[in-house]
């Protein structure tokens, strides 16, 4: 038993004696290996795209860490959305959780940009540049003659200007396209900051992509630390059918494996060849497995060739393959999505009813109030930001306790440009029989258009 389990003591990238040990897949053709192509694609299309559609005239994503807002589908978060965002931050994580949990890691092998990256775009220009699995093999023990030189060079210098461009589309998404269009209209000279930045991420993405590859995900991504955890027996996920399969055995033609008691597997290891990270999935649900079905297309190939039916490896779960169970939702799938739909429900709620204005008062430091005879008055300091697209009136309004009113320091209405902050100064002054002891709770109301938008709950302090 501890022989057969040895290989969940070490991964396939790394040599016995530490070194790097690289990956050669072998390309794949198939019905999944199609699905994943379109599905990439086009989320590399919508990588590339966002930044550059606006909606309400602004990007539909940018995380503008430069002016502390994050705006996504035309909607603008500041800080004191952080409510909002963290939200959506523990909807998507526990989205991903019951998703994992239900039908394992297909998030990594599907959706991941650096699977993406690295499957559909740098391993294809492999491919085209040094040819399948045994030319790179082949050219990699080669000595450095022209063909050799020429091939590392085209590939390299591809990778290069690939990562070039996704550094720089990272940078998008988070200054804008304005002001990147600003940058490279003015060239490096004038922003050699913001030059030195893309070239430093275009090195870390040229890294990942031509060196380091799927130790991104065995390594570094803690998701796939996660997956022990999130999966369980009735989990979908890719799964050799060892009851069909075994006992392997070479293929033989015009054979009766069935009366010789072989499986199906002949053993031709074609299910490893290609898979991204270098594991036999044969040898059960691994860490290292990101649901990519590469191996899947793989099996199925042989299995057609050999007229029997397609899934000795396919999606299943445990139990399904144990004892012959079909997949069920079960009882902790349902919980996880009961607890997803009503933090949905929360945040959408908190989104469509959040208020178009970000309005702070606060009582003035080291203002003491002030005895007018009739009235006590204390001052007080605002601070709005206008969260919308449109420019718009300000004013306030005093709400509660009656015979209360406000005195503006300056001009009692503003304009606010959009996602512009206006700030200034008023007295509220409250009569001496609307006092409540030394401290009186007060309600200022905020107008926006002449429209009531917002309550203000201050305190109102008079003499002890």
């Amino acid at each position: 038993m501890i022989q057969e389990e040895a290989f969940r003591d070490t991964i396939g990238t790394i040599s016995e004696d530490g070194s790097r040990n690289f990956i050669y897949p072998k390309k794949t053709n198939g019905r999944f290996t199609t699905y994943r192509q379109i599905v990439a694609y086009a989320l590399v299309v919508l990588l590339f795209a966002m930044p550059w559609i606006r909606i309400n005239g602004l990007p539909s994503i940018q995380v503008d860490v430069l002016h502390s807002r994050f705006i996504l589908l035309g909607q603008i978060f500041w800080p004191q959305d952080f409510h909002l965002l963290f939200l959506g931050m523990l909807v998507l994580i526990l989205g991903i959780s019951l998703f994992t949990v239900a039908y394992g890691r297909l998030f990594c092998g599907w959706i991941c940009p650096q699977t993406i990256f690295m499957e559909h775009v740098f391993r294809r220009i492999e491919y085209w540049i040094e040819g399948d699995r045994n030319h790179q093999i082949r050219l990699s023990q080669a000595p450095w003659t022209f063909d050799k030189i020429w091939k590392r060079v085209a590939k390299n210098g591809l990778f290069l200007a690939i990562s070039f461009v996704i550094s720089n589309t990272f940078l998008i998404y988070i200054i804008g396209t304005d002001e990147w269009l600003n940058i490279v209209s003015h060239g490096p000279q004038a922003h050699l900051g913001e030059f030195i930045g893309i070239w430093l991420f275009t090195g870390v993405f040229y890294f990942v992509f031509a060196w380091f590859r799927e130790q991104v995900c065995l390594i570094v991504c803690p998701y796939g630390r996660l997956q022990g955890v999130l999966l369980d027996k009735n989990s979908l996920v890719i799964a050799y059918d060892r009851i069909r399969g075994e006992i392997r055995s070479r293929f033989r033609k015009s054979e009766n494996r069935t009366a010789l008691g072989q499986g199906d597997c002949i053993d031709c290891d074609l299910c490893v060849q290609v898979c991204p990270t270098g594991i036999d999935i044969r040898n059960g649900t691994q860490l290292e497995c990101i649901n990519c079905t590469a191996c899947i297309d793989a099996c199925d190939t042989v299995m057609d060739g050999m007229n029997k039916p397609r899934g000795l490896i396919r999606f299943a779960s445990e139990n399904e393959i144990a004892e012959g169970k079909p997949f069920m939702f079960t009882t902790r799938m349902k919980a996880y999505s009961v607890i997803v739909m009503a933090l949905v429900a929360i945040w959408l709620s908190l989104l469509l009813f959040r208020s178009p204005i970000e309005a702070t008062i606060l009582r003035a430091p080291g203002q003491m109030m002030q005895d007018r005879g009739e009235s006590i008055s204390n001052l007080y300091t605002f601070k709005v930001i206008n969260k919308g697209n449109d420019l718009a009136d300000l004013s306030f309004g005093m709400i509660d306790p009656k015979g209360a009113r406000l005195q503006h320091v300056g001009t009692d209405k503003w304009v606010i440009e959009p996602l512009e902050l206006v700030q200034g100064s008023m007295f509220v002054l409250l009569p001496k029989t609307a006092l409540n002891g030394a401290e009186t709770k007060v309600t200022i109301g905020v107008f926006l258009n002449g429209e009531h938008v917002d309550d203000i709950g201050i305190r109102f302090y008079g003499p002890r």
